[in-house]
């Protein structure tokens, strides 16, 4: 007795595989659209601009091999700073930014696990139990008789529904989905590259402030000691009250200037505290001046950049991304095929639901085709088109300006390089004037306008040499960040990552 009904799920189970196999059959077919190839970008042959003569000096200058002079772990360790270092190390872990791209690409890799499902079908379930009561005046249903105006139905649907793949709109919606979700990885990688190069180069402008303060703070002393020369010799009768006007002028300009600089301080120290998370009320950052040249920075060949720049990584992705969308408008002219399956039981009697007479099961495929929407399709393919010219455009844009502030880093350090020892030239020459001069002084020969003169050409000269010496160090690190911080490419997660949660 119990063969009858073995057959039959026999039956109903052969054809709902022979159907699902001939769907996934058909869904890995084809897939209409461009496949996408990275579009070329301009890339020099060699920068334009040459090296610093540091860089010629330890062999560092190579353009000829492509695996040399590339920037690699923490960049941040080429300064040998270790106040640096501890700043550095905490960008990462507290930085609210990052913290808030790192939970964008999380959000990016589950969309590619909901675009991957649209791979397969799904399963739903709904059981229910409804009390109906029907009108007693329809036909077949005799005025009077109650015996069929109510029931209770008992049911238990398990439907499946499939949608196919036929022309590859799935497939390119999880590739889609993927690219983006390496676009916020690239994102993701641009933030801290971004976050730590600000940390370095206001931790800089912060250093390069306490050598203006050391330098104010020795010139205060020396001004002091010049007051009080020029007091004695107001005593004696041989300087004018004029002169001691001068001197107190000069000494009290350059204390208020001392004093201004714990404005700038202070706002630097601020900003370093909120890059490394914290209320600046709990950030006290030692005095303490620059005391090395910047480091020798590797700078490998032009054509390594596309691979080492995170900013770059972003637009060549987002133009993948963006190629898929036109293959996903293309299939839109192209039939669906669907799979609809259900199963179940159903029984106006509670004792017998689950018996297998109670069965009722259903199968099918449908096929929908648009015949007519207006040209709707047609534009919107032009649109996805239009939307990939724009995104290879961006991209070769983002390729210019990577190779447009390398080389501007490249000039400002050669050319800072060469004013730093003009300046350091002038210090000198400045040095020895304002030495003759208050010798001049001293034996009456020369008017203390003429010190006053030497001495703020020996203070600017002075200042002017700490000022250069914060902004080669700062170049140093904008040319780091033009070269991609020594991140590349290859640490992108592939597709397979993103689906399994690497």
């Amino acid at each position: 007795m119990n063969q009858k009904p073995k057959i039959a799920v026999r039956g109903i189970r052969h054809s709902l595989l022979l159907v699902f196999a001939a769907t996934v059959l058909l869904s890995s077919g084809c897939m209409v659209g461009p496949n996408y190839k990275r579009p070329e970008a301009p890339i020099p042959t060699a920068y334009k601009e040459p090296p610093p003569d540091n860089f010629k000096e330890i062999g560092e200058w190579k353009q000829a091999q492509p695996n040399d002079g590339v920037i690699r772990g923490k960049w941040w360790e080429l300064y040998n700073d270790p106040e640096l270092n501890e700043l550095e190390e905490q960008v990462n872990i507290s930085n609210q930014n990052i913290l808030a791209a790192e939970a964008q690409f999380r959000a990016a890799k589950e969309s590619v696990r909901i675009a991957r499902s649209g791979l397969f079908p799904t399963v739903t379930a709904g059981p229910s139990i409804a009390n109906s009561r029907t009108s007693t005046t329809l036909a077949g249903n005799p005025a009077g008789s109650s015996s069929t105006s109510s029931r209770t139905t008992y049911n238990l649907p398990v439907d499946l529904s499939y949608v196919t793949d036929l022309w590859g709109s799935i497939r390119r919606s999880v590739r889609a989905s993927a690219e983006s979700a390496q676009v916020t990885a690239a994102q993701l990688e641009n933030a801290r590259l971004a976050f730590h190069t600000e940390l370095a180069q206001v931790y800089f402008e912060l250093r390069g402030t306490d050598g203006d303060y050391d330098l104010l703070d020795r010139t205060v002393k020396s001004y002091q000691e010049y007051l009080q020369l020029t007091r004695d010799r107001f005593n004696s009768g041989v300087a004018s009250g004029g002169d001691v006007a001068q001197a107190e002028t000069q000494l009290d300009t350059a204390r208020a200037e001392l004093i201004d600089l714990g404005v700038a301080r202070a706002q630097f120290e601020h900003a370093i505290a909120i890059l490394i998370g914290k209320p600046p009320s709990e950030l006290s950052i030692p005095h303490g001046a620059i005391a090395t040249q910047p480091p020798p920075v590797p700078i490998g060949v032009p054509s390594t950049l596309l691979e080492r720049r995170p900013d770059i990584a972003t637009a060549e992705r987002q133009m993948a991304s963006v190629n898929e969308q036109i293959g996903i408008a293309k299939a839109a002219f192209y039939p669906t095929l669907s799979l609809g399956a259900s199963a179940g039981l159903e029984s106006t009697d509670f004792t017998k639901w689950f018996t297998w007479p109670s069965r009722v099961w259903s199968v099918g495929p449908q096929l929908a085709e648009t015949l007519f929407d207006a040209g709707k399709r047609r534009a919107q393919v032009k649109l996805a088109q239009a939307s990939y010219d724009v995104a290879v455009a961006n991209y070769r844009q983002t390729v210019l300006t990577g190779f447009q502030q390398v080389e501007d880093n490249l000039a400002a350090l050669r050319i800072l390089e060469n004013e730093a020892r003009a300046e350091q030239e002038a210090v000198r020459a400045a040095e020895d004037s304002l030495q003759i001069s208050t010798y001049q002084y001293k034996a009456g020969t020369a008017s203390y306008l003429q010190v006053i003169t030497s001495q703020t050409i020996a203070f600017q000269d002075e200042r002017s040499a700490v000022d250069i010496l914060t902004r080669r160090m700062v170049a140093s690190v904008l040319l780091i960040e033009a070269l991609g911080g020594g991140w590349d490419a290859s640490k992108l997660p592939t597709e397979a990552d993103l689906i399994h949660g690497k």
